[in-house]
């Protein structure tokens, strides 16, 4: 396997020893490779000519910019840049990045919504049956008990809320490694203004599975071991020192993971286009955001933001008109009992959940691609070879 970066060409899966049909980007320049490395073949270099303010016998030229276009003449005017897919070759702001995530879904509505549409249901079927038939009955609480018994009490209603949501914590991790793998293919395609088909997508995605899924349960555990280690010394003291030292050391752990989390966030495009190990791609992850961390989270965290206003626009009405369909948990849910929800519950929520995350998949992938490509334009001239992939004027289609 090669460890060095490039951009996988949509479409193959180059072997050791073979050239992709996109020539490989060069070394970055940011401190970590030799400047004499940057990209081998350059676009036409234009010439510099100064404002003008009329295009009449005497007025010079413009000068081409990005992508070969012409550059607008006028003091700050920026370079326009190419745009073969869904962003334009040059470096991104936050609202091209999240543009760029639903002009994919635009552009490409069939393969998008066949993906998330098929993983969705699928996942929300199998939860159903699991929370119908496998599950046990969540634990009651009393509300009067006083002292130990509701210490007592609340520990068993934790640990039922736990292996109840753990069998739909797990299938949504599938669903999320399968529908991830699969849009980062369409997303790389999109960028060069290419189409993909399911099929295809299926194809190039399916053997970066299991790397995926182990770069995923590596940072899994990482993030488990972070939070016991935080959490533990305060919960074996188990006085009211204990308490609060736990509450410090959740807030400690919580701030190490979210800074290891943003570090390691471009790990899986890099091993899904670069044809990385897990090692290697949460490496190129590091290497990447590294300087540009607040950057980052703030679009991870309006990414979120986003999501979450989807998922309560849709999940709201969904919820309410779920426990009115269902009479015996309607009743239970005012009284404040256990609930127990019967088939029009499960159904009409599981509704509700396959909508939601129809929408919301394609939209974390795609920053989260978009986001990987941006930084790769900014560090390492990746515009350069999109635009030879792309096949655009004035590029030298050579490796």
């Amino acid at each position: 396997m090669n460890d060095t970066p490039g951009w996988a060409s949509p479409g193959s899966a180059p072997s050791d020893g073979q050239e992709a049909g996109v020539p490989r980007p060069s070394e970055p320049i940011d401190g970590s490779g030799p400047a004499e490395k940057w990209s081998s073949m350059q676009p036409p270099a234009g010439q510099w000519s100064p404002p003008s303010t009329g295009n009449g016998p005497g007025a010079p030229p413009p000068a081409p910019g990005w992508g070969g276009r012409p550059q607008t003449v006028g003091w700050g005017q920026p370079p326009a840049a190419a745009k073969p897919g869904v962003i334009p070759l040059r470096p991104l702001g936050v609202g091209e990045i999240l543009d760029g995530a639903v002009s994919t879904m635009r552009a490409h509505w069939r393969t998008v919504l066949g993906i998330t549409l098929t993983v969705s249901v699928i996942a929300q079927v199998a939860i159903i049956l699991v929370q119908r038939y496998l599950l046990p009955e969540p634990a009651s609480v009393d509300p009067n008990a006083t002292g130990t018994e509701a210490l007592r009490q609340a520990a068993d209603s934790m640990q039922s809320s736990l292996i109840y949501s753990a069998p739909s914590t797990l299938v949504t991790l599938i669903a999320t490694l399968f529908t991830t793998s699969m849009l980062t293919v369409v997303i790389s395609r999109s960028v060069v203004g290419r189409s993909v088909t399911l099929s295809e997508a299926w194809a190039e995605a399916r053997p970066r599975l299991l790397q995926l899924l182990g770069l995923t349960l590596v940072l899994t555990l990482m993030t488990a071991a972070i939070m016991a280690v935080g959490v533990l010394p305060g919960v074996l003291i188990g006085s009211a020192a204990g308490v609060a030292l736990a509450l410090l050391g959740f807030l400690a752990a919580t701030a190490v993971i979210v800074w290891l989390m943003v570090r390691f966030c471009l790990a899986s495009p890099a091993l899904m286009l670069e044809r990385q190990s897990i090692t290697a791609s949460m490496r190129r992850s590091a290497k990447l955001v590294r300087g540009a961390w607040w950057r980052t989270f703030g679009i991870l965290l309006l990414t979120w933001l986003l999501t979450l206003i989807v998922t309560l626009i849709i999940a709201i009405p969904f919820g309410l008109i779920a426990i009115i369909m269902d009479g015996h948990g309607m009743g239970a849910f005012l009284t404040g009992q256990p609930t127990d929800f019967g088939w029009p519950f499960l159904i009409i929520s599981g509704i509700g959940e396959v909508i939601i995350s129809t929408i919301t998949y394609p939209l974390s992938a795609g920053v989260m691609a978009l986001l990987y490509v941006d930084q790769r334009i900014r560090r390492e001239a990746l515009d350069l070879e999109l635009a030879r992939a792309a096949g655009l004027p004035g590029y030298d289609t050579r490796s």
